[in-house]
């Protein structure tokens, strides 16, 4: 699975970090699941991540 975090995050202006900080996920793992390195992760993870980015989970997946 792939995910389109960093085009999300960069729409907000935001860096790895602050998406760290405000979704209490590790800078670590967004870092991954940007880059491709981790390809599988929990759905608790993505609803964190969505949430700080103002989002569906569904759209931080590539199509």
């Amino acid at each position: 699975m792939q995910y389109k975090i960093k085009e999300q995050r960069d729409k907000l202006g935001m860096s790895q970090s602050d998406l760290a900080e405000q979704s209490r996920v590790s800078r670590t793992t967004i870092s991954g699941l940007e880059s491709g390195s981790i390809k599988v992760t929990t759905t608790e993870t993505l609803l964190k991540i969505a949430k700080v980015l103002k989002c569906n989970v569904a759209d931080i997946f590539l199509e």
